[in-house]
């Protein structure tokens, strides 16, 4: 059988040893066109125009675009390029690059590496071929890619890939970064410009983001015998294993030697085109893990958690493995995330949300920390709706991930801080203890002392000492649309902050100091957040019908979760942070449904394929193997054959039950997904694809589980979780 053969295989091989290529830091970055390797080629002209374009966003005028070009070109060629591509992010959750070779005949049989500025700077790909909701029609097909200086070029293998946006021919974004970069100078313009309360030299403030990327590597090989696994990324049937992970053993536990082998082979890679990977791990899951960056600018982390997504793949496929970065690969088990540590950092290296050592960093830290929590509270739908997909629906609330409903997690301490600070009127309020805060109330906040307090691992958006932790992203997902969700939020929030602490110093002659007015919007603020903040168990029962009571949103679906990113407050959101146009948003709202749609029904047609042309045949033939040994029973032991062959009737009894529940569940379920497609409104489409169609998903399932432990395990032709995951 296929499934032996392949175990077969596994066993023989041996781990894949990774030869040293040199010290990481003599690595890191050697195939990135950094600042370094633009100084050392540019002319200063050039150089300067393109450091001004990073730092400042200045355009860069097409004489200095064709010697940043030819500098460009020269390094990648010296680096072992051959084409170029704009590799960009569309609406597909994946990257996309179409190759292009510096190759260029010239007259007289000869050729020439060219690479213009016009190359560079922009160039044209077909907008109607990728998801636009509407935007482009087939037969309008231009759309541009346009070159986003502030992520360095690199070279993968033979390819000089140059990060870029993707518009339509229309102006609208077709893509993840063209909004993400708009949301970062919305919440680079509103943070500045309330940093600068504490420090009038703060210039500018970035988006600081690490990425924790947890997945699955599963051998290919095995992977070659589950349909399921190969199109859809996931197990849509498959009993557990009498060992999952409720040992605990393998977190954290000694890496296997394969793997790390693949690991190492893969850090490689990460280093050379410059993405700082430090951490790697054993994750909960048998054969999960994780790899985890050092933080960076938050547009530059996006585009290095898409090329390392990429560098996984491919890196798997030397060591014979399959990387799964489905958020639920395999019942029973832990599923994966993406956790993304999100803060802020000004120009002058302060981290505005790490307590510092002198009150008026200490007032500045509340500030912004409170500012935060504001917005999520004002728009957690929102936020819910950023990381909705019907991937993480399978994981989401799953008793391993956060819930789908919103919260905050700050600990006891800073609990603490809050009650103090809304209760306070003038007076001092002070917390002895030496591992506890001190809060001055007026004005003066001494001495916040990091780490005093546990984690929460059941909450969506957590404090961890001097950032915050999205927890909720799966792991399939393209960061850049939570994090363009999160920035915008925050951006208008800290926006509105900096009015009502104006308008207090402007009120009547009175000379209000600003310290005593930003004091008094952080006091309502600590009031009116509250509904946000939970320190229990976000997996409970309880806790649904008490964040009903606090008026949070609750939507546990994807369909329900995206009607909030059409919604006025929404689109006024979004409008004013001039992020997102109406056009743009109604337009992802569309691309989103279809996209829910079409996974969901790729997996009711796959599931019914296996169960009608794996599970059901693999179950007669067995059936009439016990049916040729009762036969030859009943010749042995004449009448008395039923007292004999009881187990073996009671077996093809069974079995025919499950055959004939399979045949009906997938015979109902075809029939409901034709009348289902006919509908033309995508929202109404969507929402029955959820709750008509998903039903039987676990119902089918539950029939081919059960002939799984029946079966004959030579017969059995799926790979079973016990050999996939051990």
């Amino acid at each position: 059988m296929l499934r032996f053969t392949a175990l077969a295989e596994v066993q023989k091989k041996q781990p894949v040893e990774v030869a040293e290529r040199g010290r990481a830091s003599e690595l890191f970055a050697c195939n990135v066109f950094h600042e370094e390797a633009m100084r050392q080629r540019m002319t200063c002209e050039a150089f300067e125009s393109v450091m001004a374009s990073i730092r400042k966003g200045c355009k860069i005028d097409r004489h200095v675009a064709d010697q940043v070009a030819t500098a460009m070109r020269d390094w990648a060629i010296s680096r072992g390029a051959t084409h170029y591509t704009h590799w960009f992010q569309p609406l597909t959750g994946g990257t996309a690059e179409k190759h292009d070779a510096f190759f260029e005949p010239i007259a007289g049989n000869r050729a020439i590496e060219q690479f213009s500025g016009s190359q560079l700077v922009q160039q044209e790909s077909d907008a109607s071929s990728f998801p636009n909701g509407g935007i482009r029609n087939t037969f309008e097909a231009r759309g541009y890619t346009a070159w986003d200086p502030s992520s360095p070029p690199f070279v993968y293998g033979s390819v000089l890939c140059i990060p870029t946006i993707f518009i339509a021919y229309t102006g609208e974004a077709l893509d993840n970064k063209t909004p993400l970069l708009k949301a970062l100078t919305a919440v680079d313009k509103a943070a500045t410009e309330v940093a600068r309360y504490f420090d009038p030299t703060v210039e500018s403030v970035a988006n600081t983001l690490g990425c924790e990327q947890e997945y699955f590597l599963i051998d290919k090989t095995l992977m070659a015998t589950r349909p399921d696994l190969l199109i859809t990324g996931r197990t849509l049937l498959g009993h557990e294993a009498a060992k999952g992970q409720q040992l605990e053993d393998h977190y954290l536990g000694a890496i296997p030697s394969r793997v790390l082998a693949y690991m190492r082979d893969l850090e490689q890679e990460c280093l050379m085109v410059g993405i700082p990977v430090k951490t790697r791990h054993n994750e909960v899951a048998p054969s999960q893990f994780e790899v985890a960056p050092i933080f960076t600018e938050a547009n530059l982390a996006v585009d290095q958690n898409a090329l390392l997504m990429h560098l996984m793949r491919k890196v798997a496929e030397r060591h014979g493995f399959a990387v799964l970065f489905h958020e639920k690969p395999f019942a029973g088990v832990n599923g994966s995330g993406k956790h993304n540590n999100w803060s802020l950092v000004t120009n002058t290296g302060v981290n505005l949300l790490s307590p510092g050592k002198t009150p008026s960093n200490n007032l500045q830290f509340l500030t912004f920390f409170l500012c935060t929590i504001k917005a999520v509270h004002r728009y957690e739908p929102l936020l819910r709706a950023s990381i909705a997909s019907a991937t993480n629906d399978y994981r989401l609330g799953a008793n391993e991930a956060p819930p789908a409903i919103v919260s905050v997690f700050i600990g006891a301490l800073l609990t603490q801080v809050l009650d103090g600070l809304q209760q306070a009127q003038g007076k001092d309020f002070i917390q002895k203890n030496k591992d506890e805060l001190r809060l001055n109330v007026v004005g003066k906040i001494p001495d916040l002392f990091l780490d005093t307090t546990d984690r929460n691992r059941t909450s969506p958006f957590a404090f961890t000492g001097n950032k915050f932790e999205f927890r909720a992203v799966g792991s399939n997902a393209n960061c850049g649309k939570p994090m363009m969700v999160l920035n915008t939020m925050v951006a208008k929030q800290l926006t509105d902050f900096k009015r009502e602490v104006d308008a207090l110093l402007k009120v009547g002659n009175k000379k209000v100091k600003k310290e005593d007015a930003i004091l008094k919007v952080l006091q309502g603020y600590a009031q009116s957040i509250k509904p946000i903040l939970f320190e229990g168990d976000g997996y409970s029962k309880a806790w649904e019908e008490e964040a009903k009571a606090r008026g949070l949103s609750n939507h546990k679906t994807t369909p329900d979760a995206l009607k909030e990113n059409i919604s006025e407050k929404a689109i006024a959101l979004f409008t004013e942070m001039q992020v997102l146009s109406p056009v743009e948003l109604h337009a992802r709202y569309d691309i989103a449904l279809e996209e829910y749609i079409k996974t969901v029904q790729i997996e009711a047609r796959v599931l019914g394929d296996i169960a009608r042309n794996h599970i059901v045949p693999t179950a007669v033939r067995y059936q009439n193997i016990l049916i040729e040994n009762v036969r030859g029973l009943k010749e042995i032991f004449g009448e008395h054959f039923q007292e004999v062959a009881f187990e073996q009737l009671d077996l093809i009894e069974h079995i025919s039950e499950h055959i004939k529940g399979i045949h009906s569940k997938v015979s109902e379920m075809v029939e409901a997904r034709k009348r289902i497609n006919k509908l033309a409104d995508l929202e109404a489409k969507a929402q029955a694809y959820c709750q008509e169609i998903k039903p039987f998903f676990e119902q089918i399932r539950r029939h081919c589980d059960k002939l799984e432990l029946m079966v004959d395990d030579e017969l059995w032709t799926m790979t079973k979780y016990r050999e996939l995951l051990f």
